[in-house]
């Protein structure tokens, strides 16, 4: 290593401050800070999964991991170690300062016991060389309001008994948090992520800062006849009048839904909502109810379509053996790993009742790096597919398609959330 590299180092208290301004130099924010927004930044913050790279005593590159819980395929949720704030400044680019605190933070993951790693990736290229694959979807709608084809008269849910309810801030951190925990838990709600309290502060404005990304919003909850919470919905909307008349644009934060009549629910109240003429959604799955829930699914466009998640297993055995699989088979993976860390040759039996994953020394079915593992793994990517872009080699003919049949899964992951 160049002796004169930058020292890379999990950060002290006295050096958050200059932490802070490197993360928002390297992203090309103003470099500016408040005492609150530092204090309210810091609550959020483990040093000791915060590294820095330093030169002449000023911060460079910043690098922070926290913990987080994955849903896996059948409900189960597994620890991950949950990448962000990855940053270098312009000046000090293309000096290998990510791969050291990369290699770092995946070393400290695999020790803690962490069976995989996440991250959003800015940019499609970097990640990749890092063992990581783009494992979710995600996808941001438009929707004309009036061209839906909903009754704009419309003025509750059709189940009898069930009702939309508008809560408070305060509600919502209570109501909200135990939705979510109970939606991440279901079968199919592959890629989700956990929310801690303090997502719930930020969410609802109990900790803020100028430019925190959370405006004030509006929430409303979906309750079944038995009185349950099984949706919410936390929307903004802005002020736009054309030729005197209103044409608001509502802006859906969060939507979560525990059932389909739920969630059919919340769109058909927002979208039957007095003034507002248009509803802009961000990251929704892929197959989202969205469109086909109208009556005219051409009312809503798409204006994005994106990879989100990434992935990449810290523990294969452990991830695989973790989630569930529709049908009964046998594979020999023979995986690749740039960082070293969890190559190998894998045998994973797997079944509806369970799976067994260990090393093994028999001859390999299917041949590909973590990276493809990764995009397979939730249930979203083909091996098939992935067989004829080059990424993985099938060394027994018929291997991708058993492959396909036990890895992929009838609803496509979801994840919401940015961290």
């Amino acid at each position: 290593m160049d002796s004169n590299a930058p020292d890379i180092r999990t950060i002290a208290e006295d050096e958050y401050p200059g932490w802070v301004r490197a993360l928002r130099a390297g992203f090309l924010n103003s470099s500016e800070l408040t005492a609150e927004e530092l204090a309210a930044r810091r609550g959020g913050i483990e040093l000791d999964r915060t590294q820095g790279a330093f030169e002449d005593g000023r911060c460079v590159a910043t690098f922070r991991t926290l913990p987080q819980r994955l849903t896996v395929p059948g409900g189960a949720a597994v620890d991950s170690l949950a990448v962000t704030n990855v940053s270098v400044l312009p000046t000090h680019r293309r000096r290998g300062l990510l791969t050291r605190m990369m290699r770092n933070a995946l070393a400290d993951g695999r020790e803690r016991g962490d069976v995989c790693s996440t991250l959003d990736s800015a940019e499609y290229p970097i990640y990749g060389r890092y063992g990581y694959g783009p494992a979710t979807w995600s996808t941001d709608w438009t929707v004309d309001a009036a061209r839906a084809g909903l009754d704009p008269r419309w003025s509750r849910p059709e189940e009898e008994g069930a009702r939309i309810d508008p809560v408070e801030p305060a509600q919502t951190r209570v109501l909200g948090a135990e939705l979510h925990e109970r939606v991440r838990a279901l079968p199919d709600r592959q890629g989700m992520t956990d929310r801690t309290e303090r997502w719930w502060k930020l969410s609802t404005g109990a900790i803020d800062w100028p430019g925190s990304g959370f405006p004030p919003s509006f929430t409303a909850v979906y309750r079944d006849a038995a009185g349950r919470v099984q949706g919410l919905l936390t929307y903004t909307a802005d002020d736009n009048w054309e030729n005197e008349a209103p044409r608001l644009n509502a802006r859906v934060r969060d939507l979560i839904a525990a059932d389909a009549a739920a969630e059919r629910a919340l769109w058909h109240f927002l979208l039957s909502m007095d003034w507002v003429a248009t509803v802009h959604c961000r990251r929704r799955a892929p197959d989202s109810l969205l469109p086909r829930l109208l009556p005219n699914p051409r009312a809503a466009r798409i204006t994005s379509h994106a990879d989100f998640l990434w992935l990449r297993p810290l523990d294969v055995p452990a991830l695989l053996r973790t989630r569930t699989y529709p049908v009964s088979g046998t594979l020999v993976l023979e995986l690749e790993d740039p960082m070293g860390i969890a190559g190998g040759r894998f045998l994973l039996d797997a079944s509806p009742e369970g799976a067994t994953c260990a090393h093994t020394t028999r001859s390999a079915d299917l041949s590909m790096g973590v990276g493809a593992l990764s995009s397979m793994y939730l249930g979203d990517e083909s091996a098939s597919r992935l067989r004829e872009l080059g990424q993985l080699t099938e060394e027994r003919p018929g291997a991708a398609a058993l492959a396909d049949a036990l890895l992929r899964t009838g609803r496509r992951p979801w994840s919401p959330d940015v961290f």
